[in-house]
């Protein structure tokens, strides 16, 4: 489904990514993990073109994403999930939820409703509609973003660091959603410093590290017996 190939990427002087390839296929769950800095986020904002590679390529479906095309395909195939939650404020949580179906893909206001209450109810949410972001924890918001993101019906659902900026007693309600949601026929790629998570939901775990993919396995063998010596060094500080 998603092809990267040779792909760079600089920010001035600074090369933020090297030579990148991969491969994500329909349905499978990909964790991405690594050290501060080492490259994920700006990995899985090329997936939908939010950064342009400096050179090499990104396939959706074996058609380039390019300058010209990216908005129609990106939005055709896929919605994203942010650290911070983006949530419009003067919005209750139901227009949030529905604002994207009804403007981009012209739903009526009762059937985006129908659907935005559905998706409230998948994330445990739906007494929380009429009311406003700001009076949700962040935890809630985030679970709010997450059903906007499903309310787009998308194959791919992209997941930069989503407990991030969330309390800790708030992660484990973020997690609980996005673990339902991986068993279902649903790409997801999501970078996460949650190690529990990526060992219960991965299909392929992704070490990224100075901007490079070095190690990706199966959670059983990456978690218990990591080939390269930096993936060795990052777990033994990360689990114990």
């Amino acid at each position: 489904m998603i092809q990267m190939k040779h792909v760079c990427k600089s920010f001035g002087k600074l090369e933020v990514l090297h030579d990148i390839n991969l491969s994500v296929r329909e349905g499978e769950k990909v964790v991405i993990i690594g050290p501060s800095g080492s490259g994920k986020s700006t990995l899985i904002r090329m997936m939908n073109y939010l950064e342009e590679p400096t050179s090499g390529e990104v396939l959706i479906d074996d058609v380039p994403l390019t300058r010209k095309n990216h908005v129609q395909m990106v939005r055709d195939t896929s919605a994203m999930v942010f650290q911070q939650f983006n949530l419009y404020p003067h919005m209750t949580v139901l227009q949030n939820v529905t604002l994207a179906p009804m403007k981009l893909q012209s739903a009526s206001k009762k059937a985006a409703e129908e659907d935005g209450m559905r998706y409230l109810e998948r994330v445990g949410l739906a007494s929380k509609a009429h009311e406003y972001p700001q009076n949700l924890s962040g935890g809630q918001q985030q679970r709010v973003a997450i059903a906007r993101a499903l309310a787009m019906k998308k194959r791919l659902i992209l997941f930069d660091e989503p407990t991030s900026a969330l309390d800790p007693e708030m992660v484990q309600e973020v997690l609980d959603v996005m673990v339902s949601l991986s068993k279902e026929n649903i790409t997801m790629v999501c970078v996460t410093h949650e190690m529990g998570f990526a060992r219960q939901v991965a299909d392929r775990i992704l070490f990224v590290a100075d901007g490079s993919i070095l190690e990706e396995g199966e959670p059983e063998h990456f978690f218990e017996h990591p080939d390269h010596e930096r993936t060795q060094a990052f777990l033994s500080k990360i689990l114990h």
